[in-house]
């Protein structure tokens, strides 16, 4: 036990704990997890972005008081703010628009300047969040670019920290290390490592479907195009100058509903909340483990804490729009619902409620619209309009009674009626309330209707 305070946050970088899987199906294997979420900024990328910054104030390429500017996909930004935060830097970062709302809330709550780009476009193209994050360093006077994906103190932090602590905390017996890419330097840094450490340690990658390092380890060749995928900080679709995969011998390309679905299992069999590239590499681990036919020691990481993520993959509703979790089919409207009545799941308000109790649920659960319900019936409907329209010129509007706010008069839709009536519902600027006789079933919204079109493509 350390015998004094640490002087600072940043000397809680690394040192992570280490855990070994009990209740998943490892097959002949022992799988451990190196909890990288531990770090103060909440994962792996602190190390890097500590490693990278003071490299740069060594070599006097940044002063006090300078910009730094970095492309991330997401939590290499959350290390560089934590880090420049403590030492004084003003930080820009650009990052592509499906990072989470979660990071870019902790982004601006930690002091970072967060321009967002397009994430359906290639290297090369000007908003692509890597070459504009060189353009805005370039274009800013005094600025100095990170650029972690060709950063030699990326790799190096791994090799120097993470790579000696594995090994210590395994007692010297690693059989294999199952890492993702993002930048490329947990992979450098630990295959580097385990090169003179122990060179019998198998390197294994993971990697997002749509990716094209997994292809590119198996064939030598990068694919042309790149696919898509959601999980969050690994995969790319080009290799990292700063990445060599030179000894890594297996690769497991892992669909997003498989990562998601290991995350979901992790915390619920294991009580430890992994974020979505953590879905990925203990999925690819898993196949690993089980495909062994002698036992072997394997550790995979949880690079960061899926409180990030708890309105994406920890999200049931979200799930089920992207596909991933499959609900009991009905084969009529009802399959629209995304809140069904009978299952608990409809945001609502009851009709003995205020005004002010349906604009607050309103805010708390980012929906513009709410039926009211008396008895488990519908009664009316209130949406912003309606309450704006109601307080406007008197505000004290918001204590009476919801139902003097609410629209009472409401175009309610069988469950079994054809799917164009919605849009005859949508044309009028109303909402569809689906009825099952004179039991409510839930509410259809535009959004519904292209998620339900978008699943069946």
């Amino acid at each position: 036990m350390r015998a004094t305070a640490h002087g600072n946050v940043l000397e809680l970088i690394g040192d992570t704990p280490l855990v070994e899987i009990s209740r998943l199906d490892t097959g002949p294997c022992r799988l451990f997890l190196k909890l990288e979420s531990q770090n103060p900024g909440g994962s792996i990328k602190d190390r890097i972005a500590l490693s990278m910054i003071e490299a740069a104030e060594r070599e006097g390429r940044i002063r006090p008081g300078a910009t730094l500017v970095e492309a991330t996909a997401g939590n290499t930004g959350l290390g560089l703010a934590l880090v420049a935060a403590q030492k004084g830097y003003r930080l820009l970062l650009v990052v592509p628009d499906k990072m989470s709302q979660e990071k870019i809330f902790h982004l601006k709550a930690m002091g970072a300047e967060v321009v967002l780009t397009r994430s359906d476009v290639a290297k090369g193209h000007p908003e692509y969040y890597q070459d504009l994050a060189e353009t805005l360093a370039r274009e800013t006077p005094g600025a100095f670019y990170i650029n972690q994906f060709a950063n030699p103190a990326n790799p190096k932090a791994h090799e120097e920290t993470t790579g000696p602590e594995i090994w210590e905390q395994m007692q010297h017996e690693v059989d294999a290390v199952v890492c993702g890419v993002g930048s490329g330097g947990t992979i450098t840094g630990l295959s580097r490592f385990f090169a003179r450490a122990a060179p019998r340690t198998e390197v294994v990658l993971a990697d997002p479907e749509g990716s094209v390092l997994a292809g590119y380890v198996k064939t030598g060749a990068v694919a042309k195009e790149a696919g898509s995928w959601l999980v969050e900080g690994i995969g790319e679709d080009f290799v990292p100058p700063v990445c060599d995969l030179s000894r890594v011998r297996e690769a497991y390309t892992i669909p997003d509903a498989k990562a998601f679905d290991a995350c979901r299992e992790l915390l619920s069999q294991e009580g430890i909340l992994a974020g979505t590239s953590s879905g990925t590499l203990i999925s690819a681990a898993l196949r690993y483990c089980r495909e062994q036919k002698e036992p072997k020691r394997v550790v995979t990481f949880v690079c960061d804490s899926g409180n990030k993520y708890l309105s994406k993959v920890y999200n049931d509703y979200w799930m089920i729009d992207q596909g991933f979790i499959e609900r009991e089919t009905c084969g009529d409207l009802r399959d629209l619902i995304a809140r069904r009545h009978r299952e608990h799941a409809v945001i609502a308000v009851g009709a003995d409620e205020a005004v002010l109790a349906a604009y607050r649920r309103m805010k708390l659960y980012d929906v513009s619209q709410l039926p009211v319900l008396k008895d488990g019936k519908i009664v009316g409907i209130v949406d912003e309009e309606d309450i704006l329209l109601d307080v406007f010129d008197k505000p004290e509007r918001f204590h009476r009674p919801v139902t003097e706010a609410m629209e009472s008069h409401l175009v309610t839709v069988p469950k079994d009626a054809p799917i164009p009536r919605l849009m005859e519902i949508f044309n009028r600027g109303m909402v569809a309330i689906v009825t099952d006789g004179d039991e409510f079933l839930g509410l259809i919204t535009r959004i519904d209707l292209l998620n339900w079109l978008r699943r069946r493509r």
